[in-house]
């Protein structure tokens, strides 16, 4: 990639972490802002994809709280079975969209604490933490792609990165791209979200999100990927690289392969975000089918 953008490419290997996603991050610093209160919660509640469920069942475990995780039928098996492993209730759902709902309607009953995995202050700023690693180990970065789906990530980062030089570009699935709409818009719009592979990235923002308006509020740019350049990022990380990453985390290295030349002769980091990959998908990643 630092020979496509003829500048310097650096990436940030959040697939590496406990869970396999930089989502450990604000699940750890929300339940550990949760452990501090005075009224300590009895149980918690989240909607997930696959990995923020994974983090917070993670995170819940380690605080010896009782977690329920709704997810969409369609989220991968190993994330599934990952979030059950660390001791969570699992509820499958029709879809995202679905998932969220009912697991706010379960936390606004009072019987467990809905920690949302994107619009929630304490994910955010677990989130933000990437940019501020990023910077003091490269303060002169040009450009970080960061993959979007709800906009918990590309908020964090955004925040913690607005007093450098570094424009934050989200990148999002061109099959749900609820965050182009609606600033498009200039207010949070339903789409219509079509299939993906990118299960991490897919769905509507919650109408009551607080990422919209920091999103919009500090000019961060989007930009769009398909799942064809999303199959040939996961190969090419891990042919070139020797490293797994799942479709949602490869968006920014896809951005790359897209169009590298506004980013020629930058210092570019790309923010690999996940490496939870749904083993069939990398199957046919690797082994695409004949005609």
């Amino acid at each position: 990639m630092s020979a496509l953008t003829y500048g310097d490419v650096f990436l940030k290997l959040e697939t590496l972490q406990p869970t396999f996603s930089f989502k450990i991050r604000g699940a750890l610093n929300a339940v550990l802002a949760i452990t501090e209160q005075a009224d300590r919660p009895s149980a918690l509640v989240t909607a997930s994809a696959g990995n923020h469920g994974q983090a917070l069942a993670y995170a819940a475990r380690a605080a010896g709280l009782p977690l329920t995780v709704y997810v969409p039928s369609t989220a991968p098996r190993n994330k599934q079975e990952a979030i059950q492993r660390m001791g969570a209730a699992l509820i499958a759902c029709a879809d995202y969209d679905e998932a969220e709902s009912r697991a706010k309607q379960y936390g606004a009953r009072g019987s467990a604490v809905f920690i949302s995995p994107y619009s929630h202050p304490d994910v955010i700023a677990g989130a933000g933490t990437i940019a501020l690693e990023m910077l003091e180990q490269e303060p002169e970065l040009d450009t970080i792609l960061v993959p979007v789906g709800g906009g918990g990530l590309v908020s964090g980062v955004a925040v913690a990165g607005s007093g450098s030089r570094a424009e934050v570009v989200g990148v999002e699935v061109q099959a749900s791209c609820p965050f182009r709409e609606s600033l498009a818009a200039g207010r949070i719009v339903q789409i219509d979200v079509g299939p993906t592979i990118a299960d991490g990235l897919s769905g509507n923002l919650d109408p009551e999100t607080i990422t919209f308006d920091i999103v919009r509020r500090l000019g961060t740019r989007m930009t769009i990927v398909d799942d064809t350049l999303l199959r040939a990022a996961i190969a090419g990380v891990l042919v070139e690289e020797r490293l797994v990453v799942e479709a949602a985390g490869a968006a920014g290295v896809a951005a790359v392969l897209a169009d590298a030349g506004p980013l020629r002769g930058h210092r570019t980091a790309v923010v690999l975000s996940g490496a939870n990959i749904d083993r069939d998908v990398l199957a046919s990643v690797i082994s695409p089918p004949t005609r």
